[in-house]
Order: C-alpha cells, then sequence, then structure tokens
C-alpha cells in the first residue's frame, strides 16, 4: 500500500542540498504506486510532482501538493539483432548505472554520457547530452504514465520533440506525464565520438591511440572530476545555463568586439559557451553570502552552506543582468525551477 507522508523535508533528496519541504511525500517502486498516488491526488484535489535523483532541479521553500520520489529501478534488453540492441531502463534507474551496464555489455552510444547524475527517467526530459553527444542520438522510445488518467503512452523521438537540453516534457507536457521506461538503441560495433573536449587529447597524452569502451568513461570521469564539483561535497545541480546559440550576423559583431570569443557550430547558427561569458563578466569563483560560481568552472552555481532557492535566483539575475549587458546575450538556464 502507498505510504503518503506530510510536511516531508526535501534536502537530501536534491544534490542542492536546499531547505525544501513537500505538502505531501510518497515513494514510488512500481507501476502500482504511482496509479495509486494519481487515484490519491484526484481524490484530494493534489497536483503531483515527480522528483528523481534531484540533480538538475531548484526548490523552493515548500512544494505544493504531492511529491513522488521514483524508487522504480530495472533494466533489461527489449530486443537484439546482429548490429544493435533496445536497451532499456526503468525511470528511477541510476543513469551512472545505467551507462555502466551498457559499456560492461559492450554496447555504443551513450559512453560520453557517463557521469552525468541523475535518473533514467529525467535523460529524455533534459534531452542530455555531454561531448558532442545527445540522448536524441540513441533514443528509441519512452512509455510514459498520465498523471491525469493513469493511461500509459509511448512516445516516438518525434514525439518527444527534442532539441537543445529540452524536449515536450520541459513545456507543454510538463506536469503532465510520469515517464516509466525508456528504451535506448545501441550499437554493437565501435563508433566512437572523441573529437569534442579534451577525451581525445586526454587518452593520446596517456598513450592509448585505440581505446575501448572502459578506458572511454575512465578518461570521461578523470575530465568531469577534475573540473566539476562532487554535489556530495559542495552542493551543486551542474550545469546552470544553457550554452546560448545566436546568428552568424550576431557572432560577426561580437568577434569584432571580443576577438578571443569562444565558439562551435550549432547548425545554422553559432553557440557560444556560458560559462566564458559569466567568466568574462567576473563571477568565476564569486561568492554572495553562500551562493557561489564555482572556481573552476563557470557554469557551475554553488551552495556553499545555507544558500537558499531565493539567494541562487539572486545570483542567477545578477548573472544574466551581467552577461547581457556586455554582450547583448540572454542566458537561459537549464535547470528546473521549482517554487
Amino acid at each position: 500500500m502507498l505510504a503518503i507522508e506530510h510536511n516531508v523535508d526535501l534536502q537530501r533528496y536534491n544534490t542542492f542540498k536546499m531547505a525544501s519541504k513537500a505538502e505531501f511525500f510518497a515513494v514510488v517502486r512500481e507501476k502500482e504506486d504511482v496509479l495509486a498516488a494519481i487515484k490519491w491526488a484526484k481524490e484530494h484535489a493534489q497536483p503531483i510532482f515527480v522528483l528523481g535523483g534531484g540533480a538538475n532541479v531548484l526548490l523552493g521553500k515548500k512544494i505544493k501538493g504531492l511529491v513522488l520520489k521514483n524508487e522504480i529501478k530495472g533494466t533489461g534488453v527489449l530486443a537484439e539483432d546482429k548490429d544493435s540492441v533496445l536497451f532499456s531502463g526503468l525511470s528511477g534507474e541510476s543513469w551512472i548505472r545505467f551507462v555502466h551496464l551498457a559499456v560492461e555489455a559492450g554496447w555504443y552510444g551513450i559512453e560520453n554520457l557517463f557521469l552525468i547524475p541523475g535518473t533514467v527517467g529525467a535523460s529524455p526530459v533534459q534531452n542530455i547530452g555531454a561531448y558532442g553527444v545527445e540522448l536524441k542520438d540513441c533514443f528509441d522510445h519512452l512509455v510514459a504514465i498520465n498523471l491525469e488518467t493513469g493511461k500509459e503512452k509511448t512516445f516516438s523521438a518525434k514525439d518527444c520533440r527534442f532539441a537543445y537540453r529540452d524536449s515536450i516534457f520541459k513545456n507543454k507536457l510538463r506536469g503532465k506525464y510520469f515517464i516509466y521506461s525508456v528504451a535506448l538503441r545501441l550499437k554493437k560495433k565501435a563508433e566512437l565520438k572523441l573529437g569534442y573536449g579534451d577525451i581525445g587529447k586526454c587518452l593520446l597524452e596517456k598513450g592509448i591511440k585505440k581505446p575501448n569502451l572502459k578506458q572511454v568513461i575512465a578518461i570521461i570521469q578523470e575530465i568531469r572530476n577534475s573540473k566539476l564539483p562532487i554535489p556530495a561535497v559542495l552542493p551543486n545541480v551542474g550545469s546552470f545555463y544553457k550554452n546560448p546559440e545566436i546568428g552568424k550576423k550576431e557572432f560577426a559583431r561580437l568577434l569584432k568586439e571580443f576577438p578571443d570569443i569562444r565558439s562551435f557550430p550549432a547548425g545554422k547558427k553559432i553557440k557560444i559557451p556560458a560559462a566564458w561569458l559569466i567568466d568574462q563578466a567576473g563571477f568565476k569563483g564569486k561568492r554572495f553570502g553562500d551562493a557561489g560560481v564555482y572556481e573552476k568552472q563557470a557554469l557551475i552555481l554553488v551552495n556553499h552552506g545555507q544558500a537558499t532557492a531565493r539567494d541562487i535566483l539572486a545570483l542567477d539575475a545578477k548573472i544574466k543582468k551581467a552577461v547581457l549587458k556586455k554582450f547583448g546575450i540572454k542566458l537561459e538556464e537549464e535547470v528546473n525551477i521549482i517554487l
């Protein structure tokens, strides 16, 4: 039977360690729990908020309605042929463990996404990405439960409307579905992507010319740990901002004024690293009370102790205002803000 608790502290359930309380709270460990939660929420006229690993959310002091902590775990192979495998994970499964299992099995496609915190169910919501790879590149389908009716629906890649750190679940269908499982089409033959970031460079420095999957994720772990703070040590939610994309004419204008501006192509647009913009605006390593910008990576906002959501948002506003004034570029948050 599903246990509904009242006024539950969520600080240990979010990697920012924000002091936040759920008006109502329940842990779901199987599909029947989700259906029971939907029934309870309808009977008590309460909205539902789904909480996965708490790795990409900024929580306010009190979350109204019923917070569901997703602990539905498991993985499996749905189909297989000589070239690929359809690998599925239930939504409460750790994303890091999911990638590790794929690597152990020798399947290619998500190794560059290793060590991204969070759950399997959160991965399509954000269309997570790293080192030149995005989830949509190997996504096949997901199964979700309508939080109003309790009915299941299968979403294809087209249905999800994936974009840069975005999907239909972050806008039109935000708060409408509980993602139950995610299936990815992974390849059995090596197709490593090592040209983005420092992966290829670090492998060569170690004398590894033909890396295997385990060597790739070992390098990624080394790179990420050298640049990014561990949430358990310094609370954060990873990248707080998206890298803005601008037109080529606007980029040409900026290049004249800032010859050392960082950039990389993004289809018909140019993507500017948000970390570079924030650094140039003078915020890298700065601290405002307990809210701060990480000293090694300006893309990451950190909680030095007792920062509240209001403190983080005040810093966010300062950063966006300064970047807009200096470069004429509007920064957009990647993190999900729940107030």
